[in-house]
């Protein structure tokens, strides 16, 4: 379920469609069910705020004249603290056509919420190359790194089941906190009921601040799943407010996709730029 952001402020206002010769536009419908103007309604939808209830399939709409049909229900899900949030800027590291790499910021979300999808990754790669974009995999939001959009639903297909098949390498860079032992070390405790197996190295120690610094890669993709198992072990990641150290005062969590490679028509290989990773 996509990431939800409560707030004393937000509201959810429905307009149910019931044929009796309305014609108002759905800007006018939500603007009369909500009490604020339709520029803000406006705004809301091409934030991604409204959503189109239709022959029991919901989508999004941010067209401020389609045509609405009878049984048809608006929803509008209203939030001005998600509303008034300020997309990041992700940058495009390669674009395949059917498929696109991204270096995802800290802090950007990979998919938006019922309250708006603006500052998402996805909807960031769809404005940007003017495609339909569709998610494939995810990273946290504090975390960040290398991530697909696939921009066909034919492509959305091949590569989440390659994800599914654990046929995708992905290799990440971590820090975090102690002397991490110079032999690799192997974690498979079942994460949330589900098998879960996380491979680490240690690269770099500092004495002085008493840090590590790892190559990571996992063959499953759990929740959370490197943070949870460092943290497990007694290495707990810098900036992580989840699962870290209580006394860190790091301000972004030092988890970062470095690359990824995976057989799509040929072998792809994608890593950050020297200086990036």
């Amino acid at each position: 379920m996509p990431h939800e952001e409560p707030n004393r402020r937000a509201r959810t206002f429905s307009v149910a469609i019931d044929g009796t010769g309305d014609t108002a536009s759905p800007v006018a419908l939500l603007a009369r069910a909500s009490g604020l103007s339709r520029q803000a309604v406006k705004s809301a939808m091409h934030k991604g705020a409204v959503w189109l209830e239709r022959d029991g399939h919901v989508r999004r709409l941010r067209r401020h004249k389609a045509r609405l049909q009878a049984g048809d229900r608006l929803h509008f899900h209203h939030n001005p603290a998600v509303l008034d949030q300020e997309p990041a800027t992700a940058i495009l590291i390669a674009d395949e056509g059917a498929f696109s790499v991204w270096d995802k910021p800290p802090g950007m979300r990979s998919h938006g919420s019922r309250w708006g999808d603006h500052t998402s990754l996805v909807r960031f790669a769809e404005t940007q190359l003017q495609r339909v974009s569709f998610l494939v995999h995810r990273l946290d939001a504090a975390a960040s790194g290398l991530i697909l959009v696939a921009h066909s639903k034919r492509a959305a297909r091949e590569l989440t089941a390659l994800f599914e098949q654990r046929r995708v390498e992905k290799i990440y860079r971590v820090r975090v906190h102690g002397c991490f032992p110079e032999a690799a070390q192997h974690y498979d405790a079942p994460l949330d009921g589900r098998p879960a197996l996380t491979h680490a190295r240690r690269i770099a120690y500092a004495p002085d601040t008493d840090r590590s610094g790892l190559e990571v890669s996992i063959d499953t993709g759990r929740k959370h799943q490197i943070r949870r198992h460092l943290a497990g072990a007694g290495f707990p990641v810098l900036g992580d407010r989840l699962y870290g150290l209580p006394t860190d005062r790091e301000t972004c969590l030092a988890l970062r996709a470095v690359a990824i490679a995976f057989h799509h028509g040929k072998i792809r290989r994608y890593s950050l730029p020297p200086g990036q990773a």
